[in-house]
């Protein structure tokens, strides 16, 4: 990591937190019909978007940093999500459908006689945070020990990671695993106490968000620019002169995974309360592919660049859907494949490669 990029991180830093707040003391201190409103539907879009962008700074620092080009991150993604939306569900307690005080309204609906044993403890808020990180962290730990202890990489190890996330759509989708089957968790009240419909939920949802990238991008700059970050970018390059050298790849590659994965499932926790909803869709191939698209249209390996694909993507996504539903898909193909041929180093590389071409001072030699 170069003095500018640290320069740019830090900037990132910046924007991320000053727009989220703005945005939300804007929503809360004038008055809808002003002009400098912001709705409360652009705060949840808001922090719908900086949400995906934890996602994508996750796939970027496992595929931009250590090679390994994942095609199944949502599964993290989708993993704390739904650890957080079981929480909801037990916090609505008797203000359910069936006014049951321990059974999610689903539960009930299926004549479910008691809460299953992996749903207790998510009465607590605390535990439900800890187990939307552990969870997804787990499961990394175990898929990754196993493939990079064999030695997996490359289009193999992508398709593994594509089954992994398909397997859980599948499982999930079924009513007898007690996740909601196919409508998944929804009809959330609050939150630690807070009315999730109030505009002050909201905006408080959208700066821990903000907080909460801003602290991830700024954790994998430091270890980027660490000794593991430099072991980790030569393990990409050339892995088999790193394990020449002394070096074990297969641990680097085990921690950076497991990390992002906990990262994913963060961004995933943050995503379901601003959405109201988690259900198995969320596991689809389709969202993880989406995501290596947002790291490629922003820039590969430059962590900022991921963020801003996937805002920039997302945004596009919203907009397009709303006008030209049907044209979406093809629109995000043709991105893919112009991105590839005439843009290989994203967005973030147009800057860089401008800053290279511009004119520099030159030296002047002043006679004595």
């Amino acid at each position: 990591m170069t003095s500018l990029s640290r320069g740019v991180t830090w900037l990132a830093v910046f924007m991320v937190l000053a727009i989220a707040g703005t945005m939300a003391a804007l929503n809360l201190m004038l008055p809808p019909e002003s002009g400098m409103h912001v709705p409360t539907y652009v705060i949840s879009l808001t922090g719908k978007y900086l949400s995906f962008a934890m996602l994508a700074l996750a796939v970027d620092l496992v595929w931009g940093f250590g090679g390994i080009l994942s095609l199944g991150h949502a599964a993290f993604f989708a993993l704390g999500g739904y650890a957080i939306g079981m929480y909801l569900m037990r916090e609505i307690g008797g203000r359910g459908v069936y006014g049951n005080k321990v059974l999610p309204d689903f539960m009930v609906f299926l004549n479910w006689q008691e809460l299953p044993w992996y749903w207790h403890g998510f009465d607590q808020f605390p535990f439900a945070v800890l187990m939307a990180m552990v969870v997804p962290g787990l499961l990394a730990l175990v898929f990754g020990w196993l493939a990079f202890r064999s030695r997996v990489s490359g289009v193999y190890l992508s398709i593994i990671t594509q089954a992994l996330t398909f397997a859980l759509m599948l499982a999930f989708f079924r009513n007898n695993m007690g996740f909601g089957g196919n409508n998944g968790l929804t009809d959330f009240k609050d939150i630690v106490g807070f009315d999730l419909h109030a505009d002050s939920t909201r905006d408080g949802l959208l700066v821990i968000t903000a907080i909460a990238l801003a602290v991830q991008l700024l954790v994998c700059a430091a270890l980027i620019r660490s000794r593991f970050g430099k072991v980790l970018i030569a393990v990409r390059d050339t892995e088999s002169r790193t394990r020449f050298l002394g070096y074990r790849p297969e641990s680097y590659k085990l921690l950076v995974w497991t990390l992002s994965a906990v990262m994913a499932g963060i961004g995933g926790a943050l995503y379901v309360p601003q959405v109201g909803i988690i259900n198995p869709s969320e596991f689809a191939p389709a969202n993880s592919i989406e995501a290596v698209i947002w790291v490629a249209v922003g820039g590969r390996g430059t962590l900022v660049g991921a963020i801003l694909g996937a805002v920039i993507v997302n945004l596009g996504k919203t907009l397009l859907t709303g006008a030209l539903p049907e044209l979406w898909l093809f629109a995000l193909g043709f991105l893919f494949i112009f991105v590839t041929l005439f843009m290989p180093r994203g967005i973030i590389g147009l800057f860089s490669r401008s800053r290279r071409r511009s004119p520099q001072p030159m030296a002047v030699e002043v006679a004595p």
